[in-house]
Formats: structure tokens, C-alpha cells, sequence
């Protein structure tokens, strides 16, 4: 009787301590006398009358036998703690019971998730036809990061987990040098981000050529736009390259470390458990199918991406195409700037990418261009453009016409619109994409890579995907003033800067020039949101009504007229109907209030 002894025990210290009288549940005493005739109370308390005199030293065996009302008080407290243990005994067989359910439940579901585990594995070798081998527990794979891609975005991010120490493994669909039309201009902003990672040595020994600012041609008339560089080291402008070359010294640079593992190879799936992204699977360079596993998958495959409808909503849009050439052994109008031109129907581009080279790239909206193989591409840049282009370049630029290396890319905008997935994550423009127009695309990728890079510092296991997935969260927020800055403005300045039949754009496209053409702060402040030197959303959208008011304003002096106030009054719907929308897809809440997003809060897991 182990419980009614430690219950007795309770009573009698409780007694020893405080002798008062015990309340009285009957007062009569026939009541008691009849219970305590009954065979099991008179045992009870015979065994507990004689555990309480062995044990108990302040209490005398008078006071019962002296006192009846004692006595009866004392079967009666007896008979209350009796029906405490009978239902205390209840109580702990339920209990026992519902513990006994609780763990068949749980090794029911450990079983459910060990052949969850094994199916996952047969289904994955059942896609693949070969053996790729079992999901890794833990740390067992030796790799702490997946990236898939290792383009401007992906090898600068594997060169920057890898020199904090992650084990990363890339994989690569081609490491041969890339040959593209585009990423060929590193906007200031940028460059400081490359040199925050220690990548800037990057744009040397590959005949990168320095960019101070752009000028802009409309109707014979230019102006020049210099990058407010005034604070800044004298290494810090912009850079223009080919983008091949840039992107393997980055690759050359990452594989010299040596937790960072490059290999060729088609990513052809993500590998899902439970919801959880495990790991990737792919196909060598000799065919074989295989199986990475880490805790944390980077996706980081391009504009052209294949996986990344599973971690987002992808809403791409195609505003226009670019038809890039390759200009040799010409001189630009103002060295070392950018050039465009307010052409028509849309804008036309000129910068450096070496000391011989400029590249030029003809904007032609709509998703489809004149064909290349019968001629009509040619005839279009010979009749069309060429008369647009400044006089220092139009011979050259009928002479890379007439060479025929003509090439083009479809230009893609998407905003970002990413589902939070435990082991996966998306960047680069797999990620979010604007038109190329400002160039701002490896800043942005650039930025997100130091604020990944910030977050992730302070962890030194990532394998609780939940929770790592709760906190990067905040990811989306932090990276929001510089991206959302680049990516409203890039989309505005080309529908601004796009011819139009309607007046009131006309009005709107003219009185940017002229705005931009004041100089000072009129200059300056655009230039520096489109450099990424001040990712300031709430400056971008007051330069823009700024312009739209200057345009206003030029309608109206020195005499107004009805006309005019009518073409100023959808001058400002005309600029409201460009930015509010794209605002509104970037996500107004985080662009102008980030204070308000909870997820900006998230601390880091404990280990």
C-alpha cells in the first residue's frame, strides 16, 4: 500500500503541524459508527492506527481514547481520504491509459514517416532509373547548400557561403564560358556590393572599361548624366564587360575554395519529403543520374528558369525584345558613359565592353521581331534604326550589320511573388526579373546575396527547415529598398522613354528629358536611384511626380488653355497608370512601410 502510506504520511504531518480539529462531514454519529463497522473500513483502520502510532512521535494515543468527538472526527477524515484514494486510482488508470494511447499513436506516425521515407526513395529512383541513393540523415551528405546555376548570381553566392565556412555544392548546366547579350553593365551600386563580398578583383584582367554615367540623344539634342561618385573611392563607378568573362573568373574564383564543389550537370528535379525540399536531382555530363542532398537548396538558374514555378508564383511578362550587336574599333560621342537613345518606337543602347568593343542593343517591343534568317531583321536596323543613331556610330553600326552577328533575347520582367518553401530558396532572376534597360539586375542580385549572406552568418545548423524557413522570411523584406527601387524604376523609365501616339505620353517623355537635362538635383537624384547608390523607394516615386509636374507646368506657362489642361490632366493619370501598378506588384506594405511586415522581426533559431 505505497499510496495510502504516503497519503497518511501527508495527513500526519499536516496534523503535527497545524493540531487543529478536522472539518466534520456528519454530525451524526451513526453515520460514522455504521461505516466504520463495515469489515474493510475496520481494517483500514486498525493497519492505520497502528502505521500512525510507529510513526508518528508528536501525536499521543490518549488523544484518541480520551475524546470521542475526536475519535468520530478521525473515522470521519479517514473515510474523506478514502475516497480520495479510490479516486486517485481512477484518475492514474486513465491516465496510464492515455499515455499508453500517446505512444501508440507516435510510434504509429515514426513508422508512417520511416515508409514515407522509403517511398520517397523508391518514387525518386523510380523517376530516375538508376540508383541515386538514399536521403541522407543529418550532416551524413557533407554538404550544407545546393546551389543550382552558377551564373553572376549563383557563383557569387557560392563563393560567399563557402568563405563562411558552408560546404557548397554547385551544380551547372554548362561551365564553359557563357556567351549572352545582357549583364554586361554593373551599375555603381553593384560594384559596391561586389566589393562588400570581396569579389571585385573579379572585373579585372578581363578588359572591363569603367562607366561614370550615361547621356541621353532625343531629337539631336543630349545630355550628360554622371553618377554622383563625389563621396566615394576613386575605384568605386560603374563596370561594363562581356559577361562570360565576368561570370568565370567569379566560378574560377569560388572553386578555389575548398568546401566549394562545381560540377557540370542538369538539375531535372527538386527532391520533396513531406513538403520539405531534401535535395535536387540531376544529370551528369556523362548521363548518369544522380541525387545531391542538403539542408538548403538555392535555386539560382536564370531568366529561363524550369524549377522555380514550385517555389513561386511566376507572373513573367514580355514587354519587348533586344537585337544586340557588337560594334569594333569605334569611339562613342562621351566616353565612359552609357548611351541611349529616345528612339522610335522604343530605346535604343550603346556602352562599352572592352577596349575595342561597344555593344548595341535595339529595343523592339512586342514578343516578336523581324526574322534574321530572310534579311528582314537587317533591312529593319538598315532603314529603321540606323537613321536614329548618332552620326559618331552609324557607320559602325552598318557595319555590324552588315557582318551579320546578330543576336536576340526576349526582355522579361517578373516580380517577385515567392512560396515560402522549408529547404529551398530562389534568387537571381529565377527569382525576380526587370527590364534590362537600367542595368540593375546584378545589383540586385548582388544585394541579395549580402543579405542572405547577414542572416545565414549567425546559423551554424540549418537543418530545421521550419524554422530556418519562419526566419528567412525576413529575407523578402530586408532585400526590398534596393530591389524594389531598381525594379520600379527600370520598368517606368521604358515606358516612358517608348514612343507613343497619345499626346499626353509625348508631353510625359519630353518633360523627362528636359528634367533630367536641369542638372544638379534634378540630375543627380534619378541617376543615383538608378545606380543603386540611394535605394530609396520613397525618393523614386517623388523624382517621377516630379517629372510629371515639370511636364504639367511646361503645358501651362506662359498662358494656359483648355487644351492644354486637359493633356496635363492625363499627363498625371498617364503617369500614375505606369507606377501604381508596378508598386503594387513589388508590394506596397514593404517598399514604403518594411516597420510594419512582422517577418522583418524574426530573430535567428537557436541552435
Amino acid at each position: 500500500m505505497p499510496l495510502l502510506s504516503l497519503t497518511l504520511t501527508t495527513i500526519n504531518l499536516q496534523y503535527k503541524a497545524a493540531p487543529v480539529p478536522f472539518p466534520t462531514i456528519s454530525s451524526k454519529p451513526t453515520t460514522c459508527q455504521s461505516l466504520s463497522s463495515k469489515p474493510r473500513l475496520r481494517k483500514l483502520f486498525k493497519t492505520t492506527s497502528s502505521f500512525r502510532f510507529s510513526k508518528t512521535q508528536g501525536l499521543s494515543a490518549s488523544l484518541l481514547a480520551n475524546s470521542a468527538s475526536g475519535f468520530h472526527r478521525f473515522k470521519e477524515m479517514v473515510m474523506v481520504f478514502d475516497s480520495y484514494i479510490v479516486g486517485t486510482f481512477l484518475v492514474s488508470l486513465l491516465g496510464f491509459v492515455f499515455l499508453f494511447i500517446l505512444r501508440h499513436n507516435n510510434n504509429s506516425r515514426k513508422k508512417k514517416i520511416e515508409k514515407g521515407s522509403r517511398d520517397f526513395k523508391i518514387q525518386t529512383d523510380a523517376v530516375s532509373g538508376t540508383e541515386i541513393g538514399e536521403c541522407l540523415p543529418e550532416n551524413g551528405s557533407g554538404t550544407d547548400v545546393i546551389i543550382v546555376g552558377a551564373g553572376v548570381a549563383g557563383a557569387a553566392l557560392a563563393y560567399t557561403l563557402g568563405k563562411d565556412g558552408r560546404r557548397v555544392h554547385v551544380i551547372e548546366r554548362d561551365l564553359t564560358e557563357p556567351d549572352r547579350i545582357v549583364g554586361e553593365l554593373l551599375q555603381p551600386g553593384g560594384y559596391l556590393k561586389l566589393v562588400e563580398l570581396g569579389l571585385e578583383d573579379c572585373v579585372e584582367e578581363i578588359d572591363a572599361q569603367r562607366v561614370l554615367g550615361y547621356a541621353l540623344f532625343k531629337d539631336e539634342r543630349n545630355t550628360k548624366l554622371s553618377y554622383p561618385l563625389e563621396k566615394f573611392h576613386a575605384d568605386v563607378a560603374g563596370r561594363s564587360f562581356h559577361n562570360g568573362r565576368f561570370i568565370q573568373r567569379m566560378r574560377e574564383k569560388a572553386s578555389t575554395l575548398p568546401n566549394v564543389r562545381l560540377e557540370q550537370g542538369t538539375v531535372t528535379s527538386l527532391l520533396e519529403e513531406n513538403g520539405t525540399i531534401r535535395g535536387v536531382q540531376y544529370k551528369t555530363k556523362d548521363g548518369q543520374e544522380l541525387g545531391a542532398y542538403a539542408p538548403l537548396t538555392i535555386v539560382c538558374d536564370g531568366c529561363f528558369s524550369n524549377l522555380r514555378r514550385s517555389l513561386c508564383n511566376p507572373k513573367v511578362d514580355v514587354p519587348s525584345c533586344f537585337v544586340g550587336l557588337v560594334l569594333e574599333n569605334c569611339e562613342l560621342p562621351f566616353s565612359n558613359h552609357g548611351h541611349v537613345i529616345l528612339g522610335d518606337p522604343s530605346p535604343i543602347l550603346f556602352y562599352p565592353i572592352s577596349s575595342t568593343e561597344v555593344r548595341c542593343l535595339v529595343d523592339v517591343p512586342g514578343q516578336k521581331v523581324p526574322s534574321i534568317a530572310n534579311g528582314e531583321m537587317a533591312n529593319y536596323l538598315k532603314t529603321m534604326v540606323a537613321p536614329q543613331v548618332p552620326p559618331e556610330l552609324r557607320d559602325a553600326f552598318i557595319a555590324a550589320v552588315n557582318k551579320g552577328n546578330i543576336r536576340t533575347m526576349p526582355n522579361r520582367s517578373m516580380p517577385a511573388d515567392p512560396h515560402p518553401t522549408p529547404g529551398a530558396l530562389l534568387m537571381g532572376d529565377a527569382f525576380n526579373m526587370r527590364h534590362p534597360l537600367t542595368g540593375g539586375g546584378m545589383t540586385v542580385a548582388l544585394s541579395d546575396i549580402v543579405v542572405l549572406r547577414d542572416l545565414l552568418r549567425p546559423l551554424h545548423d540549418l537543418h530545421d527547415a521550419a524554422c530556418l524557413t519562419k526566419y528567412l522570411e525576413s529575407f523578402y523584406t530586408l532585400r526590398k529598398p534596393v530591389a524594389s527601387t531598381i525594379n520600379t524604376l527600370a520598368g517606368a523609365l521604358y515606358k516612358v522613354f517608348s514612343a507613343s501616339p497619345d499626346q499626353a505620353r509625348k508631353e510625359m517623355r519630353q518633360a523627362c528629358f528636359d528634367y533630367l537635362s536641369l542638372g544638379g538635383i534634378f540630375s543627380t537624384g534619378p541617376v543615383a536611384l538608378l545606380s543603386g547608390l540611394n535605394p530609396r523607394p520613397l525618393s523614386l516615386v517623388l523624382h517621377f511626380f516630379a517629372v510629371a509636374i515639370y511636364g504639367v507646368g511646361r503645358l501651362l506657362l506662359p498662358f494656359p488653355s483648355l487644351r492644354r489642361m486637359w493633356i496635363g490632366a492625363r499627363l498625371i493619370s498617364s503617369a500614375s497608370g505606369i507606377i501604381f501598378p508596378i508598386i503594387k506588384a513589388e508590394g506596397v506594405r514593404q517598399m514604403f512601410f518594411p516597420a510594419t511586415v512582422p517577418a522583418l522581426y524574426r530573430a535567428p533559431p537557436v541552435d
